[in-house]
């Protein structure tokens, strides 16, 4: 049996806004186990960067657990969060927007050896900074270089270097390569594989594009208004998906050859406001499926076997897109 290392239970964070509480996350369940990436995907503003940033706590959680190798984070006062800082990093988005652009690409790097006062001599850090510029495919001419003079691919490289400083376990990768281009996507998603497997890296993968999260993941999460819907190993989810929510973002997904068919599924109505969002099924207005009971009663993500968990009232009767 795989050892976990981070289990996150009842997660919720919400937002008081002039509107209302905003249900950013609502309930979230899932574990990750040490070596292994979990996909987390969804559509726009569903949460999932949300979840990403309160598991590391970068925003704070309004309720629930994270249980990272064995111990609620949650509980550490600002000592214990100083040292579960160097367990757990993350990689942002834009790389140019997280980067200070004032500092060179030395000086990035080296920052978070500087904060937790890793090394007392200016050499064996320059050292450092030149191993991970190395580890991440960054050539040591641009060490004095500044995050503007380099391209997309380049930044993101610097940013998986600052991430890696300090050893980390788990690493939380928040689309890193939406904003980049198709064939810097592959370096990069490459380069990822490859540090996993040398460092024993653990990876929360978070995407809205199903067809990346294919290829990098062990299991895939999917998340839909702040709830997860389905949760199953990537084979399972591509080939046998049950919720309406998943068939229909697979369905989207475009083949490469004109001989195979499948059904578009296409969602009609609006998506509900995360602000005091409705009681019951949160996809009950797009939904083909739904019933008077999805209207008024909350579906539980359900054990269905095989570590495939399902948040739908007719699981069991739903029949499986072909996608």
């Amino acid at each position: 049996m795989q050892e976990r290392l981070l289990e996150v239970r009842n997660l919720k964070k919400h937002f008081s806004t002039k509107k209302g509480m905003l249900h950013a996350v609502d309930g979230v369940n899932f574990f990750i186990n040490k070596g292994e990436t979990l996909g987390l995907v969804g559509e726009s503003g569903c949460g999932k960067s949300t979840t990403g940033r309160v598991v590391l706590r970068l925003l704070e959680a309004t309720e629930g657990e994270i249980i990272f190798e064995g111990k609620d984070i949650l509980q550490y006062n600002k000592q214990q969060q100083r040292e579960m800082r160097k367990e757990m990093q993350i990689v942002f988005q834009d790389p140019f927007a997280s980067l200070n652009p004032r500092m060179t690409i030395s000086e990035i790097i080296a920052e978070p050896l500087v904060v937790n006062k890793v090394f007392s001599s200016k050499v064996d850090m320059q050292k450092r900074v030149k191993e991970l510029m190395e580890t991440v495919g960054l050539a040591e001419r641009l060490i004095n270089a500044y995050p503007h003079e380099l391209d997309g691919g380049r930044r993101q490289r610097i940013g998986i270097a600052r991430a890696l400083a300090l050893k980390p376990k788990f690493i939380v990768q928040d689309e890193p390569v939406s904003a980049l281009d198709v064939s810097i996507q592959a370096q990069i998603l490459n380069l990822m594989a490859d540090l996993q497997d040398e460092f024993g890296l653990t990876y929360l993968f978070i995407s809205h594009d199903l067809s990346v999260v294919k290829h990098v993941s062990d299991r895939i999460a999917v998340m839909y208004l702040g709830k997860i819907v389905e949760l199953s190993d990537y084979s399972s989810m591509f080939n046998n998906p049950l919720h309406p929510y998943t068939q229909a973002l697979l369905s989207a997904i475009p083949i490469p050859r004109i001989d195979i068919k499948r059904e578009r599924i296409i969602l009609e109505g609006d998506v509900p406001s995360p602000i005091n969002p409705p009681e019951g099924c949160r996809f009950y207005g797009r939904c083909r499926y739904r019933q008077d009971i999805c209207k008024n009663k909350t579906p539980e993500l359900k054990d269905m076997g095989n570590d495939k968990y399902v948040a739908c009232h007719f699981t069991n009767n739903l029949k499986p897109a072909t996608v």
